[in-house]
């Protein structure tokens, strides 16, 4: 088997101006993150849409950790991520049938359209039709971007390359919260303005999906065998692609001999993939990251900060959280995925076991923290956020994008993408209701799956860095303790 060393490439600007233009997906998906938390904590936008929460949000007296419980403002912020499980399924289609590109192209429509309408709805349920668009948008996008990605990088890279669509979501996110900080002192319509400038990144991945290349994989799959080796040499800058060439084209004709990928799935060899690529997806959402994201103002706002402090720290963990990610880039491919993942797991099982302590000791249910206090849980957030940005938020995307073989690689990472999208939306909808019931202990509940998550690692994750993705049922699965009892049919 080709060692991955020995694939010759050099990094062109045209292969690093693909990369930028196709990772801008997650720009979008970023700042539709960052933004709803910020909007829903603006008393134009509750005045509107959320009159009943905003009246709870004006009474002093009422319960800290409950003012801002109200199903209908959670599915503001989850229907999106309902419609985007939807659509993973008919994004994994485009991509296998259409290519990757064409499916980022499809992303972006839905992306503009979606922000167009939200920055002008009128209605709630207009509203909520806008955020579903937005929806579709992000199953195209989450769907196509990190596969490409991983399909048009080095072997010795592509840990690295595939994180850049973590570190345009964590710069969205940032984005995001920039914009919800100028625009809550614009009255009446700083949400409108908020939640219409997501057209700004959706363009860009519009113009970038016309001009990036179509990756040689999905090409080969398609049986355009010429244009793919042509497409090989230009994005590797070198003319000797032979051996790169060879191993797209097994892994294509076997890939051609499975008809119905979905089904293929479903068979003992598929499970090890497919069991990580849905575990990472859980796990992800399960360390709470979403809920500080998505609530971050909200968040800020219940141990006691004002409303634009709170935006303000809003910002400051957007900013962690790229830097953060910065380090992922750099030692993804250096150290493995395993460790980083690991050392992540302590970071913020500490982090949140003690934003949970100081919680529950110093935040009543009227009342706010000491200056102190609040400081820490900020300081903590901003430890726990660094930790997840350079481990479980770029290797929950990168790892399943790398581990199927092509026959099932667009259904197996639909899969992936779907179950994101369903817990992101669980999350997303019950945070609120979890954080009136819960309390503090809401903090305990997922510092007792970070500890999962730390077990799972050890166990069952074997590590890939520097595996080429055509090479990993021989070099990962059938090597694996556990996983190459899964493989006694693969031949």
């Amino acid at each position: 088997m080709t060692e991955a060393g020995t694939f010759e490439s050099k990094i062109t600007a045209y292969v690093v101006i693909c990369w930028m233009l196709a990772a801008c997906g997650g720009l979008m998906f970023g700042y539709d993150i960052g933004i709803s938390g910020g909007v829903t904590a603006m008393d134009d936008f509750l005045i509107k849409f959320f009159p009943k929460v905003h009246e709870r949000k004006l009474h002093a007296k009422e319960d800290n950790y409950c003012k801002f419980d109200d199903q209908f403002l959670q599915l503001f912020t989850s229907s999106l991520y309902l419609a985007a499980l939807v659509a993973s399924f008919a994004a994994s289609k485009a991509c296998s049938k259409l290519g990757r590109k064409p499916t980022i192209l499809i992303a972006s429509t839905f992306f503009i359209a979606g922000s167009v309408l939200s920055a002008a709805a009128q209605h709630l349920w207009i509203l909520i039709l806008a955020r579903i668009l937005l929806g579709f948008g992000v199953g195209f996008g989450n769907e196509a971007v990190p596969l490409f990605l991983s399909e048009i990088a080095p072997p010795k890279h592509r840990g690295a390359v595939n994180i850049l669509f973590q570190l345009f979501v964590t710069i969205g996110i940032l984005c995001a919260n920039l914009v919800n900080f100028v625009t809550s002192d614009v009255h009446p319509n700083g949400w409108r303005i908020a939640l219409g400038l997501a057209g700004v990144p959706s363009l860009l991945l519009f113009v970038g999906s016309i001009v990036i290349t179509e990756t040689p994989t999905s090409l080969i799959e398609r049986g355009q065998d010429e244009k793919g080796r042509q497409v090989l040499e230009r994005i590797r800058g070198v003319q000797s692609v032979d051996a790169e060439f060879d191993q797209i084209k097994l892994a294509s004709e076997a890939a051609k001999l499975v008809t119905q990928p979905f089904k293929k799935l479903l068979k003992p060899e598929s499970m090890p993939p497919l069991i990580i690529g849905m575990l990472m997806q859980v796990f992800q959402q399960f360390t709470g990251i979403n809920a500080i994201m998505f609530y971050a103002p909200v968040l800020f706002q219940t141990v006691g900060f004002g409303s634009n402090a709170a935006l303000l720290s809003a910002v400051v963990t957007g900013l962690v959280n790229v830097l953060s990610t910065v380090v992922s880039i750099v030692t993804v491919d250096k150290f493995g995925r395993r460790k980083l993942l690991l050392q992540a797991c302590v970071q913020m099982f500490i982090t949140q076991v003690t934003i949970g302590v100081i919680l529950l000791t110093g935040l009543k249910s009227t009342g706010t923290l000491d200056k102190s206090s609040a400081l820490a849980v900020v300081t903590l957030v901003c430890l726990y956020v660094m930790a997840f940005a350079w481990s479980w938020g770029p290797l929950g995307w990168l790892i399943p994008s790398e581990t199927f073989p092509m026959e099932t690689r667009t259904a197996g990472f639909a899969f992936a993408v779907s179950t994101n999208m369903l817990f992101t939306f669980i999350i997303a909808q019950v945070f609120l209701s979890m954080l009136c019931h819960l309390h503090a202990f809401i903090f305990f509940f997922f510092a007792a799956w970070i500890l999962l998550m730390g077990i799972f690692v050890v166990f069952l994750l074997p590590e890939t860095k520097n595996v080429p993705i055509d090479a990993m049922v021989e070099r990962v699965w059938k090597q694996h303790p556990i996983w190459k009892k899964f493989m006694a049919n693969q031949h």
